[in-house]
Formats: structure tokens, C-alpha cells, sequence
């Protein structure tokens, strides 16, 4: 074990966050995500929600600020009258490491599915809320 890195970051998951650089994407994906069949570089996380990995992730994560949205989240299919709560927990914890002026990108669910899959890595996780898929891009350290 090491100090000060939060347990629910495994060793495979630093180790891909460690070699992402500048510009490279990784998905946070919910347990209804497809994740297996849109990636070769899979990560499990089951068991764990996203909120609490987000917040772990960008202790060491940097997001691309050369970017206008490095945050990127799956939208409500059209016509759905639902409204994902769990986007204002995604926004409070961004807001806490980075501050309110970053902007969040929606896209429709098919056009994440083919962004997931050029992502550098996807983690599958056992997130529970709907439409909680959310794709970060990787800035440079400051």
C-alpha cells in the first residue's frame, strides 16, 4: 500500500491513468454501459459508485483546460422524461478540484458509444443510476 491514494483506486487503474497523456480520454461507465464490447483496454471497478471514483481519480487526474468541455457525459435519450440526478453530484465534485467555470459536453447516446470506443481505457463500474457514463480528457500537469 502506499499513503495517500485512495483505496478505490486499484493498481491497474493508476498504472492507466499514469500512461494516458495529454489529450487521451478514459469513460466511467455505469453497470448498463457496454463496456466490454467497446474497448480493448477494460478496467473493473465493480461494486464502487462513480461519484466516489470521480472524486478519487481527480486527485491525481488533470483535466485538458486547452479543451472548451473535458467533461463529457451521456444525454438523455430524447423524448425520455428523466432526469439524471446524479449529473449534480458529478458537478460538485468536478466544481471542488477545478473550480465552476468548467462546462460539461452532452452528447446523444450513440455518439458517446463511438467516442467510448476510441477512449484510451474504460472503466466498468458498478454504478447503479442511469445515464451516469461520463468521459474525462487528460490535461497536462501545471
Amino acid at each position: 500500500m502506499l499513503k495517500g491514494i485512495p483505496a478505490i483506486l486499484s493498481p491497474d487503474l493508476m498504472k492507466v491513468l499514469m500512461e494516458m497523456g495529454h489529450g487521451d480520454e478514459i469513460v466511467l461507465a455505469d453497470g448498463n454501459f457496454p463496456s466490454a464490447s467497446h474497448t480493448q483496454n477494460l478496467l473493473r471497478c465493480d461494486g464502487h459508485g462513480i461519484p466516489a471514483l470521480l472524486e478519487a481519480i481527480l486527485k491525481f487526474f488533470p483535466l485538458d483546460t486547452y479543451v472548451e468541455h473535458p467533461v463529457t457525459l451521456m444525454d438523455v435519450v430524447e423524448g425520455e422524461p428523466f432526469q439524471p440526478t446524479i449529473w449534480q453530484d458529478f458537478e460538485k465534485v468536478i466544481q471542488e478540484e477545478h473550480g465552476p467555470a468548467l462546462q460539461m459536453e452532452y452528447l446523444d447516446r450513440f455518439t458517446f458509444y463511438e467516442r467510448a470506443k476510441k477512449a484510451y481505457a474504460i472503466v466498468a463500474t458498478g454504478e447503479a443510476a442511469q445515464y451516469a457514463n461520463i468521459i474525462l480528457k487528460k490535461g497536462v500537469v501545471k
